[in-house]
């Protein structure tokens, strides 16, 4: 489990690189167009992975942010800010499943909630939230659909064959496949 959540952790980082990196090339006015889904635009349902990513990956940490998350919905108005606070959450994530054991994944993470404190175990939230994140990132792609900017592919992350296609985004993030797949599996 713990190779898994790593790589779902990379695989978050990359899509949410590629996928913002093609919203940034929206108009103000497409970016916060009304459209069919959870959330009413692109912005809000950015905004949205974002405030959900740090309240889960808070809660991971042992932190205390709590439902402090939620005080501001739409905490970025532009791309240019978002996209650099969702790097830094995702490479939280990654650092966290990088030291991952199995004691800290059977451990109980605390979710602060309005009326109780909600105790799960540790793999069960990170399930959750790679979930959450697929589970949005693919309304975007879908609202992306509407608009002039083309939906980048989002599922050419696991397969080794499918390596080129994930190679700019790679160096542009800083990491490459040894260091994702510790070229254990680099074999064909």
């Amino acid at each position: 489990m713990i190779e898994h959540f790593r790589h779902q952790a990379y695989c978050s980082l990359w899509s949410n690189h590629r996928l913002l990196t093609a919203c940034a090339g929206l108009s103000q006015e497409a970016l916060y167009a009304e459209r069919s889904g959870f959330f009413p635009s692109i912005h809000a349902t950015l905004n949205h992975i974002l405030i959900v990513d740090a309240y889960y990956i808070d809660a991971l940490e042992g932190g205390t942010l709590g439902l402090g998350a939620f005080d501001d919905e739409l905490p970025h108005t532009a791309i240019d800010t978002l996209q650099p606070a969702q790097e830094r959450l995702d490479r939280r994530l990654v650092a966290l499943c990088e030291s991952a054991t199995p004691a800290w994944l059977t451990r109980e993470t605390v979710l602060p909630r309005g009326t109780h404190q909600q105790h799960e175990p540790t793999h069960r939230v990170l399930a959750h939230l790679f979930v959450h994140q697929t589970h949005h990132r693919g309304q975007v792609h879908a609202m992306l659909s509407s608009t002039e900017v083309a939906p980048p592919q989002l599922d050419e992350f696991f397969l080794r064959d499918e390596a080129p296609l994930r190679q700019a985004e790679f160096s542009d993030l800083g990491i490459d496949e040894d260091q994702v797949w510790r070229s254990n599996d680099s074999a064909h």
